[in-house]
């Protein structure tokens, strides 16, 4: 269960540091804001599964309860 309220966390994580890398290009060296905007997208769809992902887990595992 608290693996499902982490991956939850980490999904924000994911988000809120492809929002940054798209604002500020920005991800351990100077990027090319093409670059910036890709690995920004990427950050936040991955971000946005693993939110997806913990909310599904939380909602079986309350089920089968």
């Amino acid at each position: 269960m608290m693996f499902n309220w982490l991956s939850l966390v980490t999904g924000l994580f994911y988000i809120v540091l492809g929002i940054v890398v798209i604002v500020y290009k920005f991800f351990f060296t100077i990027l090319e804001p093409a670059i910036a905007y890709a690995l920004g997208g990427v950050l936040i769809i991955y971000g946005v599964f693993r939110i997806y992902r913990a909310i599904s887990r939380i909602k079986k595992s309350r089920d089968e309860e």
